[in-house]
């Protein structure tokens, strides 16, 4: 199994060591529970497994959780854009470029044009 597809195991502390083996003590220890009622996440490995499976009286597996979604899908490349074309830089320059309205259409004439149309 790779690392990305393991999910975690909670694990909580729910009896006390006290008239138990010291070992068994050390290994609640190990598993990161510090108090009675104590829960944890641990990955869900072979390692961790054999720990619970020397406890099993002392502690109990709450839940096992998947790996999120987001660990499952690659990473994500970044392709740079695909260069352009001869064509397509002919079809640009080939349009025509867009005129601006003369002057005197559609708009009101001032004195200042009539003055120098009779001349």
């Amino acid at each position: 199994m790779a690392k990305a597809d393991q999910g975690t195991v909670r694990i909580k502390w729910v009896r006390s060591g006290i008239a138990f083996n010291r070992n068994q003590a050390e290994v609640v220890r190990s598993l990161g529970l510090r108090r009675l009622h104590h829960v944890v996440e641990r990955p869900d490995n072979p390692v961790v497994r054999g720990l619970i499976a020397k406890v099993p009286h002392l502690v109990e597996v709450i839940g096992v959780t998947q790996a999120p979604a987001w660990a499952s899908v690659p990473e994500y490349t970044v392709v740079s854009p695909a260069p352009a074309t001869e064509a397509a830089a002919i079809s640009t320059a080939a349009e025509p470029a867009t005129e601006a309205p003369a002057a005197g259409v559609g708009e009101a004439s001032t004195g200042a044009d009539e003055a120098e149309s009779e001349d």
